[in-house]
């Protein structure tokens, strides 16, 4: 178990290094110059020049690189080219914001998910199993930009239960915490659409299994059999895909917030993106590359946990 740990690790330092490349070497093939954009159409050249050199973006591209790299593995973030604030601090602000949404996501999402799932697969072949089906496609369906708009219109602007943007903060925990149902819901309910299929496959898969059908013929209910012998085995495949499904919210906030306002990491992104603050997009990039890999790590030890039959596999 510790060699393979180790060997993850591994791959997710060079997945890390690969992709750090990537994300370098692609926001610099941008055309245009962050100093322009900062300085403005107006500004002159010799004051372009100056403010890039300021910046450190004179330098070879391969000492950039380094430095930025270097920087990182430190645990420095740099300091953003338009605020010229520490970029660590903002992204750690906006952590407070994107950590709870993405949690309180993914709780919504196996809340869903699991009953639904595990209706379905035992109606299967019913009226009521099907209904379920087409319930968690109707989720899957819609985007969650079209979704989080339907939830203020319902919730914010004709009912007022919850606010429909904006974020009062921490010190606000009760109006902290209303302001980030709506986005949670949004990003949940999507989820647990997709979750539910991959439920009701795997509780399928043991309601048709050796094992389960004997404990059936011994006299056990469909519903004793599956709880007793069958459930920690239907839910054994799920792991990988709820740490699948987790990193994939990540990316998913990001849409939500702008959606919603949220002063979080899609927020501090998108203004970085518009500023061409390049060094917060590299960053921020980094920082979702990294939470990935780490995830898809946890997934993998956490897998060979729950099935002692992969413990002895490379």
């Amino acid at each position: 178990m510790i060699a393979f740990i180790a060997r993850r690790i591994g791959i997710v330092i060079v997945s890390l290094l690969g992709a750090s490349i990537a994300v370098f070497t692609v926001l610099n093939l941008l055309p245009g110059s962050p100093a322009q954009v900062i300085l403005g159409q107006q500004a002159t050249p010799q004051a372009i020049k100056q403010l890039t050199a300021q910046l450190g973006l004179n330098k070879p591209v391969w000492r950039q690189y380094v430095d930025w790299i270097g920087g990182l593995s430190h645990g420095s973030f740099g300091l953003s080219y338009i605020s010229h604030q520490p970029i660590g601090s903002q992204i750690s602000q906006a952590l407070t914001v994107t950590g709870p949404v993405i949690l309180f996501a993914m709780a919504v999402g196996i809340v869903i998910a699991l009953p639904l799932g595990l209706f379905g697969a035992l109606r299967n072949g019913k009226l009521t199993g099907t209904l379920a089906g087409v319930i968690s496609q109707i989720g899957i369906a819609i985007p969650v930009v079209v979704g989080g708009l339907l939830l203020v219109i319902v919730f914010a602007v004709e009912t007022h239960v919850f606010p429909s943007s904006g974020f009062p903060g921490w010190s606000q925990p009760f109006q902290a915490l209303r302001s980030l149902v709506l986005p949670s819901v949004t990003l949940g309910v999507v989820e647990g659409a997709v979750l539910s299929r991959y439920v009701r496959a795997s509780v399928l898969d043991q309601l048709r299994s050796d094992y389960l059908r004997t404990a059936r013929a011994k006299g056990l209910k469909t519903r004793q059999a599956l709880w007793r012998h069958g459930l920690r085995n239907a839910m054994i495949p799920l792991v990988t895909v709820v740490g699948l499904e987790l990193a994939s919210l990540v990316v998913g906030a990001i849409v939500v917030e702008n959606v919603f306002e949220l002063p979080g990491i899609g927020s501090l992104l998108l203004n970085a993106v518009n500023n061409r603050d390049l060094l917060t997009v590299q960053d921020i990039a980094m920082l979702v590359a990294a939470t990935v890999l780490v995830l898809n790590l946890l997934v993998d030890v956490s897998y060979r946990l729950l099935d002692p039959r992969l413990r002895n596999t490379a």
